[in-house]
């Protein structure tokens, strides 16, 4: 796994985790959500540890999983409907069509049964939620895993350049990443995860 980690985030910062599989950036992924209690040190949100009360941290937290996390038989327009509401986020109908269509999902997508959706376009749908309108309440910390996976090009440009934004509006960024893509951001670091742990700023 990983030990003697530190680092801290702020506004419009993102964290990089690489590494192979088996490394554990997932495990990584679930403990800075609060998922996971780490077996030692302690997991701070805004100053305040996160092992006596979480409640800050998920009020604040949009996590994004590997898995596609989509019903077959709902729509993509409908899931991500359902999810908002879960969050205490709902959006419209019209607010939701929109951020699909920033991923690239165009309004027959968004009413096909997700289990008539490429691999890709089930992963565009759960990222539709990055592309929600900002407002007082919505996520500052983004815990994304893998979320360059099943992307063609084109989506790939998509989400780096609404990752960018968000970023820009203040939002904190951690993804994990097989492939070499970054997301600009005020201040960007990399931890590799393997024997040896090691961090990078640029």
């Amino acid at each position: 796994m990983f030990s003697d980690l530190d680092v801290a985030l702020g506004e419009g910062e993102s964290l990089r985790v690489t590494g192979r599989n088996g490394s554990g950036k997932t495990t990584l992924l679930r403990t800075l959500c609060g998922l996971i209690e780490p077996l030692a040190g302690e997991l701070l949100w805004r100053g305040r540890p996160v092992r006596r009360d979480g409640t800050a941290l998920r009020s604040e937290l949009l996590y994004i999983g590997h898995a596609a996390g989509l019903k077959d038989d709902l729509s993509a327009l409908e899931s991500l409907r359902v999810a908002q509401a879960l969050a205490g986020r709902p959006c419209s109908e019209a607010q939701a069509a929109q951020a699909l269509q920033a991923l690239g999902l165009g309004p027959r997508a968004a009413v096909a049964p997700a289990r008539t959706l490429s691999q890709g376009q089930k992963r565009r749908a759960v990222l539709a939620r990055l592309a929600l309108p900002v407002g007082h309440g919505e996520p500052g910390l983004l815990v994304l895993d893998e979320p360059f996976n099943a992307l063609d090009a084109a989506s790939v440009a998509q989400l780096t350049a609404l990752l960018a934004q968000r970023l820009a509006q203040g939002a904190m960024l951690v993804y994990t990443t097989h492939q070499g893509q970054s997301v600009p951001a005020r201040r960007a670091q990399t931890w590799h995860l393997g024997a040896a742990e090691q961090a990078e700023a640029v």
